[in-house]
């Protein structure tokens, strides 16, 4: 599985916005047959940076997502909305997707 977390700085001005901007971009992400999930986060610390936290069944699926043009179409319009460069972590993991934490369950 190919594991990707990034950090986008939002400009003040258009934090409150984000997750709409990008909803068409999250949806059409959401539906590539290779994606296994792909979610926002909102930092409790600073109201303006958003994480974000995808997984990719493949090296394959990843490069259809860059290559897509849902994905072109929001390169071209979120430099404008970001403050800084996003930071990024990629990297590959085995499995294929999320697993149960061990040391905590629910009472019950």
């Amino acid at each position: 599985m190919i594991f990707i977390v990034v950090k986008f700085s939002i400009r003040p001005d258009r934090a409150e916005e984000w997750l709409t901007l990008v909803d068409e971009f999250t949806q059409a992400t959401r539906a590539e047959p290779g994606n296994l999930f792909f979610d926002w986060a909102r930092s409790v610390d600073d109201p303006n940076t958003f994480v974000l936290t995808e997984g990719f069944a493949s090296q394959e699926a990843g490069s259809e997502h860059v290559n897509s043009e849902h994905f072109k179409t929001a390169m071209s319009w979120i430099p404008d909305v970001i403050t800084k460069t996003p930071d990024i972590i990629n990297t590959e993991v085995p499995g294929e997707g999320w697993s149960k934490m061990g040391e905590l369950a629910p009472r019950g």
